[in-house]
């Protein structure tokens, strides 16, 4: 009939498909190239590629079980299996954004509230991460206080109120809202996944449509995700002038076509060169985080089948 809205078919996925589809998207985050990261060839003095890999297949028993146990417990178990097979801190930030996702996701029916319409599944997805959000308790935030510390994230420093030093007295969303002013994780949490809805996932779709390979397409997300929000990581251990300066470039670079020009990956590379010194304070780990998480809802979505 003209005018009717069609009705759209969402499969609910398996426990073991999220898994899959998570570290899966942790390998193709690690896998490619983007500046200031550690991949394949480009280590850092005290992180390989390898140990993001490890990571990934860490993470995929844990968040296997997301759908049947407490948000902060999956967490908590994720980052002591990553501890097990890698000694430095490859993915708190990571399985942070990604334990909701999951937990969301096995859980998810068909939304049906308007008129027996189901609406689209980034939407519905959101949705369902802003209840497991909103339901969180002080015993969520107690076990990822206990992983922030065994993850021990460099330049993390002290704050007044429900330091991860101490225990919290708040509900894990609660805490989050708390430090989303100085970390962009936390303002997901804070937010129902603002960047990762409307800007990551978005931007990762339309470059995958335009028909970009996935390696271009994850670098042109991560670019577009750096030049939207300063990356909190380089702001913690080098100021907030240099994440800002790092987000201009990343404008810069998409404005010249970045991985669409040849103009654009020259200044990709030479932007790599910039970013990296002996103490990798230019790496923009938080907008890496990200870029993982969007990648996450992509293949919730089917792009790895599209």
């Amino acid at each position: 009939m003209k005018g009717a809205v069609q009705e759209v078919s969402i499969e609910c996925h398996t426990a073991t498909d999220v898994a899959i589809a998570a570290q899966l998207a942790c390998l193709l985050e690690a896998s490619v190239p983007k500046p200031g990261n550690v991949s394949p060839g480009r280590p850092f003095a005290d992180l390989r590629y390898e140990d993001f890999l490890a990571g990934a297949a860490a993470i995929g028993a844990p968040l296997a079980a997301a759908g049947s146990q407490p948000l902060g417990l999956t967490i908590r178990t994720a980052i002591d299996a990553t501890a097990r097979w890698t000694c430095s801190n490859t993915n708190l930030g990571i399985v942070l954004l990604l334990a909701p996702i999951a937990k969301a996701a096995v859980r998810l029916k068909p939304d049906t509230t308007h008129a027996g319409v189901v609406s689209g599944f980034s939407r519905t997805l959101r949705d369902a991460v802003r209840h497991v959000l909103d339901t969180t308790t002080i015993e969520d935030a107690r076990d990822v206080y206990s992983a922030i510390r065994l993850a021990a994230p460099g330049g993390l420093g002290r704050v007044d109120d429900q330091d991860v030093a101490g225990e919290p007295t708040m509900t894990l969303v609660d805490v989050m809202r708390l430090a989303a002013g100085r970390d962009s994780v936390a303002r997901e949490y804070a937010t129902a996944y603002e960047l990762t809805f409307m800007t990551g996932a978005p931007a990762l779709a339309r470059a995958r449509r335009d028909g970009l390979s996935w390696e271009d397409a994850i670098i042109e997300t991560f670019l577009t995700l750096l030049a939207a929000t300063p990356d909190t990581h380089i702001a913690r251990r080098s100021g907030a002038e240099m994440a800002v300066d790092v987000s201009r470039q990343a404008r810069a670079i998409l404005v010249s076509g970045g991985v669409r020009s040849h103009a654009g990956k020259e200044a990709i590379e030479r932007m790599d060169q910039r970013l990296r010194d002996a103490r990798h304070l230019g790496n923009p780990g938080t907008t890496a985080d990200l870029t993982t998480a969007a990648i996450f809802v992509a293949l919730l979505d089917g792009a790895w089948r599209g």
